[in-house]
């Protein structure tokens, strides 16, 4: 055994009762002072793998070796003593408490707790890396990319030398993805070893020295970064060629189907999270929304679906196409009202299992959600729900044992297929997106990005909200850019640049008119 790995696997292997096969006699190594980037479409066994390595769920069969010893982890703090530690998709951190006492939750169990020292010990790697991080701020209070800090000072406090990132940079900004790179680079320059799970393969290429593919739980191969193209990373995770294109048409007689003006939203805590904001949004188009998390995109889809309340003076009004120069007031309409007029607005949430499916039903019966109180009883009717469940299974191509496996049980990235399949299935007339492709792997991504361009084609209008500005340039016909609550531009997506989007979202205009 070679004394430069930092980590080496041994044919591991982890099922989850008798059907479904995570991770089958999967061997690979991580170098010490190496970024190593894993890759694979969703359900492919990336998160479980790390799992086992950070001490979530313990192996079938197989090895683990930590520094030429094969070893046990049995649980986080076995990790720990390894020098292991994992920053998960989906943050383990208590929204009533201070960043500091999230930190003091993971300490040793023989360490004294002694708030002091830790604030100490948390502030010199804040400085050491440039975080921008307030202690005794709670975690409630604090944005996606706070709380992302946040869990990555809770592992660095425990000196690990060995550190897995799981969709790191899924809600970050460039501007803070770039600040997250660096901080990755001078780990590897003092000899750390990091493992990356990310989708997007241009951070791959990036970032990482090697990139190891998981393909439907087995082990494919490791290369190396400086050889490797976005198609042939794709094409070793899929097992075949792939195309990579956004079939974008320009807009066909595009007809105005959403106007908005002068909106604006205050939240619980009194800060007014969207501030006069005004535009319209047309049938065969699609309106990219950008802006940094946390800057009112969430609010704005949600007051179009009547979620959220509105402040006097705003007006969202609905234009359908029939009868021709009919239109619809939505303020102050519940989303059944909504429904009840005809007007077909599809939802696609932020939050995927909070908002928009219920993790306890299987991919047939949150189906039925959308059509149940048409029937006499929610079992009126349960055919053709499942026909359409199996109609996405096979076109999204969602690991799942079967329609009727809780979609709780599901990876994220099959948990997003489920949503966003079943809102393209209702045929509305306005399809809203809110991040309709975070967690899924690129395949999947481009096979939603030209579902999207499908119905785009069939006249329904597209409110896409997304976070990768290369696809929102690529995808969107217009984009609206939101900085601060306010309306900060709208450009043409065809003859505008990552630089011109990043400004405005990151810089108001004086006095920011809507465009």
């Amino acid at each position: 055994m070679s004394s430069g790995y930092a980590i080496e696997l041994r044919h591991i292997t982890k099922t989850f009762g008798s059907q479904v096969i995570a991770n089958k006699d999967v061997t690979l190594s991580v170098r010490k002072g190496e970024i190593l980037a894993l890759l694979g479409e969703n359900g492919s066994g990336k998160t479980t793998l790390m799992n086992m390595i950070a001490g979530i769920y313990y192996p079938d069969c197989g090895e683990i070796i930590i520094d030429e010893d094969a070893i046990e982890i049995r649980n986080p703090r076995d990790a720990f003593a390894h020098g292991i530690g994992m920053v998960h998709q989906h943050f383990k951190l208590v929204d009533v408490f201070t960043a500091l006492e999230n930190i003091a939750l993971i300490t040793d169990k023989d360490e004294k707790y002694d708030l002091k020292s830790i604030r100490k010990r948390a502030q010199a790697i804040c400085e050491e890396y440039a975080f921008d991080l307030d202690l005794d701020q709670k975690v409630y209070e604090m944005s996606v990319s706070q709380k992302q800090t946040l869990e990555i000072v809770k592992v660095l406090i425990r000196n690990v030398n060995r550190l897995i990132l799981d969709e790191p940079t899924a809600a970050l900004t460039p501007q803070e993805t770039e600040k997250l790179f660096s901080v990755m680079r001078r780990r590897r320059e003092n000899g750390k070893s990091i493992i990356i799970i990310t989708h997007k393969l241009h951070e791959v290429l990036a970032i990482s020295d090697r990139v190891a593919i998981l393909r439907k739980g087995e082990y494919i191969d490791t290369v190396d970064t400086a050889t490797a193209t976005e198609s042939s990373l794709t094409d070793m995770m899929v097992g075949e060629k792939v195309t990579l294109d956004i079939a974008r048409d320009e807009p066909v007689n595009p007809t105005k189907r959403l106007s908005i003006h002068n909106l604006s939203i205050t939240n619980p805590e009194g800060i007014r999270v969207l501030n006069d904001v005004s535009f319209d949004a047309y049938g065969g188009e699609i309106l990219g929304i950008a802006g940094i998390s946390g800057n009112g995109q969430k609010e704005l889809l949600e007051a179009i679906a009547g979620l959220q309340i509105t402040e006097q003076g705003a007006s969202i009004e609905y234009f359908p196409a029939e009868p021709e120069g009919h239109t619809e007031q939505l303020i102050g309409k519940t989303p059944r009202e909504i429904r009840n007029l005809g007007v077909h607005l599809s939802f696609v949430p932020e939050d995927r299992l909070g908002m928009g499916l219920v993790g306890a039903m299987g991919m047939t019966d949150n189906m039925m959600l959308k059509s149940y109180n048409k029937g006499a009883t929610p079992l009126a009717d349960r055919r053709s729900p499942r026909q359409l469940a199996e109609e996405i299974k096979s076109e999204l191509k969602i690991v799942t044992p079967s329609v009727s496996t809780p979609v709780s049980r599901l990876s994220g990235g099959n948990v997003q297929k489920v949503l966003v399949g079943r809102e393209i299935a209702a045929a509305p007339s306005v399809l809203m997106t809110a991040y309709a492709v975070r967690g899924l792997d690129i395949n999947t991504s481009y096979t939603i990005y030209n579902l999207l361009c499908e119905q785009k084609r069939k006249g329904v209008a597209i409110v896409y909200v997304g976070e990768d500005l290369d696809v929102l340039i690529d995808l969107c016909d217009r984009i609206l850019v939101l900085c601060g609550g306010h309306c900060n531009g709208i450009v043409d997506a065809r003859h505008t640049t990552k630089e011109e989007i990043g400004l405005l979202m990151t810089k108001l205009k004086e006095g920011a008119e809507n465009e």
